[in-house]
């Protein structure tokens, strides 16, 4: 069952992020990806789909699974019916609360951050996860995901040594491969519980915790106040706004967008 929303978006009018006309180019992707980001099935269904031959493209009859298209520039057909140009791109931030999950379904029928979103028509794809019991920044756009820094403030029990903070600097070993080098900047050190800043590069299940795990602290509290140079601020738990024109504009710099 779907919970309320929690909150309103924090800023009402999303600057947009229309795709470009035809003659300024537009990118080439395969049809699957295409009749999937329509919202209608599976990549793995469209690709069936192909194959019998329900699929137009230019007048054409696509049957290969590998097939290339220009989304709002090509005539698309599905069962004889045009797909729709692709809708302005939006991207919003979300403060993620405790027990929601970063998906679009979950078989378990737990709350999925999208649950929270309010007067948001278009699909929106969350940029990377964050746990079901990790709070913070979440990104979610009709973008493709793209890998940038995260940044985390860890609280963990115990005093964390100089030699665990240098050995998670350097990079551990974590099952799956090492979790590359991490910036740490400690908030504040105690016998009785430490804190401190966190940024990583990759996105794998869970890595902040398997690396405290492997430096022999376990967290206690874990929530994601930085994603490339996006930052929480004072974005309330639950609450959600758009992005800035300058800050959509920072991020596509940062993935090579532009």
């Amino acid at each position: 069952m779907k919970r309320k929303s929690l909150r309103k978006p924090a800023t009402p009018r999303p600057p947009r992020d229309r795709p470009p006309k035809k003659d300024a180019g537009r990118q080439v992707q395969r049809v699957n990806s295409i009749i999937s980001s329509a919202g209608l099935t599976s990549r793995r269904n469209a690709d069936n789909w192909i194959k019998s031959g329900r699929v137009i493209v230019n007048g054409r009859v696509v049957t290969e699974p590998g097939a290339q298209a220009v989304w709002g520039a090509d005539r698309i057909e599905v069962d004889g019916r045009e797909i729709p140009e692709p809708s302005p791109r939006i991207y919003l931030m979300l403060n993620k609360p405790f027990g929601y999950i970063c998906s679009l379904k979950d078989p378990q029928g737990r709350p999925l951050v999208t649950d929270i979103l309010e007067d948001i028509p278009q699909r929106v794809y969350p940029v990377g996860r964050l746990d079901f019991d990790t709070l913070g920044l979440l990104l979610l756009t009709t973008h493709p995901r793209y890998r940038v820094p995260r940044t985390y403030k860890v609280t963990i029990a115990g005093k964390i040594t100089d030699q665990a903070l240098n050995r998670l600097r350097k990079g551990v070993r974590l099952k799956g491969g090492s979790s590359g080098s991490t910036k740490l900047s400690p908030v504040s050190l105690s016998e009785k519980q430490s804190v401190f800043r966190m940024t990583i590069t990759q996105g794998k299940s869970r890595q902040v915790r398997r690396m405290l795990e492997a430096v022999g602290h376990e967290v206690i509290h874990l929530i994601r106040i930085g994603f490339g140079m996006l930052t929480l601020g004072n974005l309330k738990v639950g609450e959600y706004r758009y992005l800035e024109t300058d800050e959509i504009a920072s991020m596509k710099k940062l993935v090579g967008l532009v």
